[in-house]
């Protein structure tokens, strides 16, 4: 048996799926474009120079989505995924996820699940480790419920994940990895392939130096 883990942004999706979601939300008039991209560049900055508050980050992400109800979340997510998540998807990210159609393949993402839950189904992946919104009263709180799948919580969801579906990870003969970001150097580290996809500087320098496999998947999508 085999695992297979994908990090989604940046890496199977060639752009961001909270960055493109929060542009969709821009397009429709519910947040203020001045505002909502200062916020996004600054955390970006910080998440790029690896030091990133991942709590601040998800304490802005998420209580753009406690100020609507779910009712209407779900509604926009459905315009989302066609108009802003499809074109992001290369026909070499496609044919990177059927080359390990016989392996246990899970995407692994801090992006929040109401976002990425669609693009997994339309990636044909069952298997979603994200961040998890709280939700009280049948409505998101903006709070995070446990453990944010950011870092070295990447690696504790997936163990959690494992125990959760009576596995261990010694279960597996090869595991891999794919990745673009430094910020995933803990999970990389953990698998037996780790493999930069697209990396940024950080990651690049640190995958020639310890001789880890690169790949890109931009490609024109089709």
């Amino acid at each position: 048996m085999r695992l297979a883990l994908f990090d989604l942004d940046n890496t199977l999706l060639n752009g961001d799926s909270d960055y493109e979601w929060g542009q969709f939300l821009i397009q429709k008039g519910v947040l203020d474009k001045a505002v909502h991209e200062a916020k996004n560049q600054a955390f970006y900055d910080a998440y790029n120079a690896g030091n990133m508050n991942i709590n601040e980050f998800l304490s802005y992400q998420l209580g753009n989505l406690a100020e609507h109800s779910r009712r209407k979340l779900k509604k926009w997510r459905e315009e989302f995924l066609p108009k802003r998540i499809l074109p992001l998807i290369t026909s070499q990210a496609r044919s990177l996820l059927k080359s390990h159609d016989d392996d246990v393949k899970i995407i692994i993402t801090a992006t929040n699940s109401f976002v990425t839950e669609p693009i997994a189904k339309e990636l044909g992946i069952n298997n979603l480790i994200a961040t998890e919104p709280q939700i009280k009263n049948g409505e998101f709180n903006g709070l995070v419920e446990g453990i944010p799948a950011f870092r070295e919580g990447k690696v504790d969801r997936l163990k959690k994940w494992l125990r959760e579906n009576e596995m261990i990870f010694s279960d597996f003969s090869e595991t891999w990895f794919y990745s673009d970001s430094m910020n995933d150097l803990p999970l990389l580290s953990f698998v037996s392939h780790p493999v930069a996809v697209d990396p940024d500087p950080a990651l690049e320098g640190y995958a020639i130096k310890h001789g880890w496999q690169i790949i890109s998947l931009r490609t024109i999508n089709g």
